[in-house]
């Protein structure tokens, strides 16, 4: 079967080599029917039993991949506890975690002032730790770094010029304030972010423990494995006396917010689910081919999805699922999903469609779900169990998300 597969996957991969033009038309996106996430589920109960396993396997078996279960034991070292850190207002603590003895760091930030356990945002950093703030306590570990020029990585330690570089995707001090915690860690400890960048992360630890001479068809890709990640965070965060891991946020921006959703599709611990700007192989419906397609992701990153994926460049009509069930696996939980308006390229409009598509879902089991017809208006949140807003400017993370995501999470938790 798998043989198959990889046959099939070479003959189209030659055929797609030169993806369809970008399409920034609304008028010239194609008529798509999408598949419908209640296909055979006639009531809550066989959707729980049967229906969402069926769609889980779809998305595990032709786009991210199948992941490991949960490491039977996982070593984790607490190297760093600062009880008065950010002028007394947080407990920061960095953990290493040792994943297929791979070490990946976990830093945690939690109010200084808080009598109880308090809820937690667990996401995955771009550029390491020490760039989501100022704060010179963080330790600056070595990263699996990329030079296009030639062709080579080198494990590097940061520049301390580099702290905070990032840190507008992380403001630390307002989330705190509004009672949170935050759990993060760098995509470079899970998987550096290219092609061959599985050496150098968990996936070809993986790899090498399972003996196998290389992934299969079906095994995971980057995206997963960053997802899984997130899932590993929330292991070590079950058992922090200060954290309550019961009402754990996943969150990401970007490739991260596709590992956000898929995190939170396969890990139900997940009390909610954020992503931001995450346009396709994330909240967008594919089927639209509007802004990045299946071809142009595949062309540009072969490494973030398995390599069944593939097969569908510039045949999004004949993937067996498309991304609101993606979001329906999620339900009956909260989730929101926020676009730009400068942000063609992750398809704003589809990614709100497809919360409008996993709607019935959520009122299968008992929850509404947008509660708009429309797409609103800019900087105009909507939505109920299902949140959405598009705001002005491009891709990335601002003050303005943030404000949505921490009054989506107050309302919800």
């Amino acid at each position: 079967m798998r043989t198959t597969v990889l046959l099939l996957f070479v003959t189209l991969t030659t055929v797609s080599a030169e993806p369809r033009p970008v399409n920034y038309d609304e008028a010239k996106v194609p008529q798509y029917t999408l598949p419908d996430p209640l296909a055979n589920c006639p009531d809550a109960e066989t959707w729980r039993t049967r229906r969402r396993t069926e769609i889980l396997k779809l998305f595990q078996a032709q786009m991210y991949g199948h992941s490991p279960v949960r490491p039977a034991q996982v070593k984790y070292e607490v190297t760093s506890l600062e009880m008065n850190a950010l002028s007394g207002r947080a407990v920061r603590q960095e953990v290493t975690m040792h994943l297929f003895g791979v070490p990946v760091r976990l830093l945690v930030y939690r109010p200084a002032n808080a009598t109880k356990p308090v809820p937690v945002f667990v996401g995955v950093n771009f550029m390491g730790n020490h760039t989501v703030s100022t704060d010179p306590g963080i330790t600056l570990t070595p990263q699996w770094m990329y030079d296009t020029k030639t062709k080579s990585a080198a494990l590097i330690r940061p520049d301390a010029q580099t702290r905070g570089g990032n840190a507008s995707h992380w403001p630390l001090e307002n989330i705190l304030a509004r009672g949170y915690a935050v759990a993060t860690i760098s995509r470079t400890d899970i998987e550096p972010d290219y092609a061959d960048g599985w050496k150098h992360g968990i996936r070809g630890a993986w790899l090498q423990q399972t003996g196998k001479a290389a992934f299969a068809a079906d095994d995971w890709g980057a995206i997963a494995a960053w997802a899984w990640g997130l899932s590993r965070a929330l292991d070590y965060l079950e058992t922090e006396a200060g954290i309550d891991a019961k009402r754990a946020i996943a969150i990401g921006h970007s490739r991260l917010g596709k590992a956000a959703l898929w995190a939170g599709a396969q890990d139900e611990r997940f009390a909610i689910v954020i992503a931001n700007n995450s346009g396709e192989g994330g909240a967008a419906l594919a089927r639209r081919c509007f802004g990045e397609t299946t071809a142009i992701i595949n062309q540009s990153f072969p490494h973030w999805f398995c390599a069944n994926f593939k097969q569908y460049a510039d045949r999004e009509e004949a993937l067996p699922v498309d991304q609101h069930e993606l979001i329906a696996l999620l339900a009956p939980r909260p989730v929101y999903v926020a676009s730009a308006a400068g942000d063609g390229w992750a398809d704003p409009r589809g990614e709100f469609l497809a919360l409008q598509g996993a709607e019935p879902v959520y009122r299968l089991l008992g929850k509404p779900g947008l509660g708009v017809k429309e797409m609103p208006a800019l900087n105009q949140p909507v939505g109920q169990t299902l949140g959405y807003h598009i705001r002005t400017g491009k891709h990335d993370v601002t003050g303005y998300d943030w404000e949505q995501y921490l009054n989506f999470a107050d309302q919800r938790l």
